[in-house]
């Protein structure tokens, strides 16, 4: 495994969780538990496993589709490839298929974390990728 793969993972992923379990789990726990959406018992560790999985997946394919880009450039790239597609995956589907008191609250906040998320990682993944 290479430093600059590790890194991205690393950007990836200590971000993100403590983004995610603060923002579902504190934050707006009571907006959250409002949309009866949740399970009771949340899997901490299936969702670790799951950004686990997403970072070997962005470190894998930032320098094939961002490499040789400024990281300001690749940074704006992974933000909207990966934003959207974050967005396009956990937000619409969910709001469409699962049963919640109201989809537009859902939509709103779920909306906000992406892009607070993909805000924060995006930047991180590029500057692991930036050549020394």
């Amino acid at each position: 495994m290479n430093r600059n793969f590790l890194l991205s993972v690393l950007a990836y992923v200590l971000p993100t969780f403590p983004l995610g379990y603060f923002w579902h789990l504190s934050t707006f726990k009571a907006h959250y538990d409002a949309l009866a959406i949740f399970r009771p018992d949340v899997i901490i560790p299936m969702g670790l496993a799951s950004m686990l999985i997403q970072g070997c997946l962005f470190a894998w394919l930032y320098p094939r589709l961002f490499g040789g880009r400024s990281w300001k450039a690749g940074a704006l790239g992974f933000f909207m490839v990966f934003g959207l597609l974050a967005w396009s995956f956990l937000v619409l589907p969910v709001a469409a298929k699962y049963n919640m008191t109201s989809v537009l609250q859902f939509v709103a906040l779920e909306t906000a974390f992406t892009i607070l998320q993909y805000a924060v990682v995006s930047p991180l993944i590029a500057l692991a990728n930036r050549r020394a």
